[in-house]
């Protein structure tokens, strides 16, 4: 098993997202663009990246300086945890207040007020699990 937000393991991750219709279809419906990065709280930067074009992963992979639009944090603990429970609305709530999953980049007020949003960012937890 490759490590966790490792290339491999992004590129992996990308294709199970890709495959989820209630999240790369869910979010190809708003035109969501983005850069997201993946890491560990204690890092300076993140480690893997996803690049979201209308919903869909385009690219995969080690961040390498690019700008994100959301980079999310976490200790090793904690991903492992959410990668193999998932998480609902009410653990993301209580990790956002915890600083447990910390979003060093992007708005998560925004985010997590617009359900056509927050449903698909949730919906990536669990397909986590299947990497």
């Amino acid at each position: 098993m490759a490590e966790l937000f490792s290339p491999e393991w992004m590129q992996a991750f990308g294709q199970q997202w890709n495959a989820e219709p209630e999240l790369a279809d869910a979010l190809a419906k708003i035109h969501f663009n983005s850069v997201i990065g993946y890491g560990f709280e204690n890092d300076p930067n993140p480690v893997g990246v996803l690049t979201v074009e209308a919903g869909r992963v385009v690219a995969a992979g080690a961040y390498d300086g690019q700008p994100l639009n959301w980079d999310l944090r976490a200790d090793r603990e904690h991903w492992q945890q959410w990668k193999t429970k998932g998480l609902n609305m009410m653990g993301l709530s209580m990790a956002y207040i915890s600083r447990k999953l910390q979003f060093r980049v992007g708005d998560y007020t925004a985010m997590i007020k617009d359900p056509r949003m927050a449903g698909p960012f949730i919906k990536s937890f669990s397909v986590m699990s299947k990497v």
